[in-house]
């Protein structure tokens, strides 16, 4: 059996280091905001390459904590607008209605999954004061461009980095293009925890400032609270697992590289399409998942099964069409709709072997 992901195996090469990691958390005797907080959150800034990094609960409060920081700053307002992909993960907007701002939905190209300048011009009005890019499957958006026309119309960036820790283009990682950018930890990302966490990272003094306090219940000065804030902070157990984990991120996502150019290089079936890269340099995806899109996904996905080969479906609904968010559902999203009913996302993993990818490569070949 190949499985889709088997984090047993993924964390067993730091299985030493964590166990130490885990003894010194526990025989500190300080679990909440103490060093190994302090520590990580000082390396993954200076991996990532921005000023700050703020560890907090999850991803989803990443997201939600910048945008309620930015109306704290007063930089933003309810009712105001956020652009984001229409075909992104349900955080993204749950982040922004979460707030009280209004998600203003645009298409992918269909090819990379991610959103392009052209898409967004026809969005604009005066009420859009932002825009949420996502680097889906880890494959980081054409920021440059996507900087450039933020500031030609003095909009806000916030990158949901959830699943492209490491991406890189023209040397800029993930999370330090946007005036902030939210990062998940969960388990199954190419940096996960033992458990939820996330992080946020920006260069501005005074949006880190407000973030370090919204996490910790508004609070600057302990029993003092200033801000109507929250409880997200990343506990010291976590941050000392990622911390062990930051170290091999950079191997991890390389293995990830040699199983996803096994695939592209030789999956040869004219049903299937293929992700594209936005771009030919190779930094710029890190395949915290390899998508590919078929017209007979379903009957694919029961043909791997049957070859004792697990895949998954990233993602089977688009937000527009869940009920959570039924006040969206006769928007009309060829693009995102066909995405959504095409995907199907093959085994990638740091562990997995070059035998097993040519397996699946193989099996995929002979579907008919």
């Amino acid at each position: 059996m190949i499985n889709f992901l088997d984090l047993k195996a993924v964390n067993a090469k730091y299985r030493q280091e964590l166990i130490d990691a885990f003894t010194d958390v526990l025989d500190s005797g300080w679990y909440i905001c103490g060093k190994q907080l302090e520590k990580f959150e000082s390396e993954f800034s200076q991996y990532i390459g921005s000023k700050y990094c703020v560890g907090v609960g999850n991803g989803l409060d990443a997201l939600v904590l910048v945008l309620r920081a930015w109306k704290e700053m007063g930089l933003l307002k309810d009712g105001d607008e956020v652009i984001v992909p229409a075909n992104t993960y349900i955080a993204s907007i749950l982040a922004i209605t979460e707030n009280n701002l209004v998600p203003i939905f645009v298409e992918p190209d269909i090819n990379t999954f991610n959103i392009t300048v052209e898409s967004l011009g026809s969005k604009l009005t005066s009420k859009t004061k932002a825009i949420l890019p996502v680097h889906l499957y880890g494959q980081i958006c054409d920021m440059k461009e996507l900087m450039d026309f933020s500031k030609r119309h003095n909009l806000l960036v916030l990158e949901d980095s959830a699943q492209a820790h490491g991406a890189e283009k023209d040397n800029k990682r993930a999370g330090a293009w946007g005036d902030a950018s939210g990062f998940s930890f969960y388990p199954g990302k190419n940096l996960g925890a033992l458990g939820d966490g996330g992080a946020i990272t920006t260069n501005s003094d005074e949006l880190a400032k407000t973030l370090f306090s919204l996490r910790n219940y508004g609070s600057f000065e302990k029993y003092k609270n200033d801000l109507k804030g929250t409880n997200s902070r990343l506990d010291e157990l976590q941050a000392a697992v990622l911390s062990v984990k930051l170290k091999g991120l950079d191997d991890d996502i390389s293995a990830r590289r040699k199983i996803a150019n096994i695939y592209l290089n030789n999956i040869d079936n004219c049903q299937i399409n293929l992700p594209l890269r936005d771009g030919q340099n190779e930094l710029d995806h890190v395949w915290h998942l390899f998508v590919i899109r078929c017209d007979k996904r379903d009957a694919l996905q029961s043909y791997l099964e049957s070859h004792n080969i697990k895949t998954l479906i990233h993602y089977p609904i688009p937000p527009h069409r869940q009920g959570a968010y039924i006040e969206y559902s006769d928007l009309k999203l060829p693009i995102t709709e066909e995405i959504h009913s095409t995907v199907l996302s093959l085994p990638i993993s740091p562990t997995m072997t070059e035998e097993d990818a040519n397996y699946v490569v193989k099996i995929l070949n002979e579907f008919v």
